[in-house]
């Protein structure tokens, strides 16, 4: 048998395995109860942020004077704020904006650690020295008041910005974790079969390793969604954040900011809730991704 039929004959066992992993998986996805609450959650989230549009105006101007400090009611279901606009809505588009964030901020974290987690797990070496280095650096350094800093000094405030520098300080957990996935499946047969039929390494990394080793990445993928936005939104309470865009941590800063913080309690509430439904169906979405991903995991 020829090299060409070994790996054709690989590559359909490969995909028969996947399939059947993967029908597996989704199965005991659908069993996990925290899972499938926090999947809906988040269904929930990404409904909000695509029929924003639809479902209130966006927040501009002021509201009328009549208007301000108004408790919930049928015509403002979340109350109004100091300057008499509408908390609902600044609610529903700050749903938006916080989904924005945690995007961004997701890619480029991945951008930086995948690559530097992989690079560093398969070649080990000089690579693992530089690339776990300079991880471990960062990973000691307080990120919190450093991305505060860095959002106070940066001439730009707008949310794209913000959601840049979250997403340049959430990399070195993602890098460490897809280094000890890469180190795990490098000792597996099948890679070690796959280097002496001549595979690329490019392969080999991305499509070989990449993807068995990347069920705990996944798991930290949502867990970084969901401490980004804690960070945007402890940015934006400081006054850090964009002006221009309403958020929940920007509406957590109004509220302070205009001494009603306590006063009038539906205004830092609602905003409140936001953020913690935000982030624990994340939190609830990575405990089912991961059991179900890695059921040893759930009988330990």
């Amino acid at each position: 048998m020829n090299s060409e039929s070994v790996k054709q004959e690989l590559k359909i066992k490969n995909k028969k395995v996947k399939e059947n992993r993967w029908e597996k998986e989704i199965k005991l996805f659908l069993r996990h109860p925290l899972g499938m609450i926090g999947f809906f959650g988040v269904l929930l989230l990404i409904l909000i942020t695509v029929l924003a549009p639809l479902i209130v105006e966006p927040v501009a101007g002021y509201g009328a004077y009549e208007d301000k400090l108004l408790s919930p009611a049928a015509k403002h279901l979340f109350g109004t704020d100091d300057m008499g606009l509408d908390l609902f809505s600044q609610v529903i588009w700050g749903t938006r904006s916080s989904i924005k964030v945690g995007v961004i901020a997701v890619l480029v974290a991945m951008a930086i650690g995948i690559p530097i987690g992989l690079f560093s797990g398969y070649y080990q070496g000089i690579y693992d020295t530089i690339g776990m280095g300079i991880t471990e650096v960062f990973l000691t350094i307080p990120m919190l008041p450093l991305m505060i800093i860095t959002a106070a000094v940066t001439k730009s405030s707008s949310i794209n910005t913000v959601a840049l520098i979250i997403g340049i300080f959430s990399w070195p957990s993602i890098a460490r974790i897809t280094r000890a996935s890469t180190l795990k499946v490098c000792g597996m047969q099948y890679i070690e079969a796959a280097k002496s039929l001549g595979i690329k390494t490019r392969s080999i990394i991305f499509k070989h390793i990449f993807i068995n080793a990347s069920t705990p990445i996944f798991v930290n993928l949502t867990i970084v969604m969901a401490t980004s936005i804690i960070t945007e939104s402890s940015i934006s309470f400081l006054g850090l954040g964009d002006p221009l865009t309403y958020s929940w941590g920007k509406i957590l800063h109004n509220a302070y900011k205009s001494g009603a913080f306590q006063s009038a309690w539906w205004y830092s509430l609602f905003p409140s809730i936001a953020i913690m439904l935000f982030v624990i169906s994340f939190n609830f979405l990575s405990m089912g991704i991961r059991d179900a991903l890695n059921p040893k995991i759930s009988r330990e």
